[in-house]
């Protein structure tokens, strides 16, 4: 979809993304290797009872799950920034995430591209929220 077919208060819900033990190690092996997303051991004995996986993996199944709409395809041109990203619940081997997604902001910043924002939060099985962020991408008009 081009800049000119999205609204603001439209709002999108995409498919959810079990995440497992092995995608929570794997990604933390090669982005964020604290104990917490690797060492079952320390992690079984920390706070969280658990390993979790890391806030930037939340975060990109997030992401991902938006980019499977295939809303944007070929018009988006690129991201702009990533505001208000808070962590709510840590998220666990097997939870199941879902992803609502509202845009929020529209802003045409040239007669060929305009910049989208949107909200979107990500809710586990249980529907208690764990991720909310703001994305603003460039678009085609």
């Amino acid at each position: 979809m081009k800049y000119n077919e999205f609204q603001v208060a439209q709002k999108f819900e995409a498919e959810s993304a079990t995440i497992t033990k092995e995608e929570i190690v794997e990604f933390a092996l090669k982005y964020d290797p604290q104990y917490m997303h690797i060492d079952e051991k320390k992690a079984r004995e920390s706070r969280f009872g658990s390993i979790i996986a890391s806030g930037m993996h939340t975060l990109s199944v997030t992401w991902n799950s938006w980019v499977q709409l295939g809303l944007f395809g070929d018009d988006v041109i690129a991201g702009v920034s990533i505001q208000k990203v808070k962590f709510h619940r840590p998220v666990f081997a097997e939870d199941c995430l879902s992803v609502k997604i509202e845009i929020i902001d529209m802003e045409q910043r040239k007669p060929d591209c305009g910049a989208i924002t949107l909200y979107l939060s990500t809710y586990n099985q249980n529907n208690d929220l764990v991720l909310e962020a703001e994305v603003t991408g460039l678009i085609q008009v």
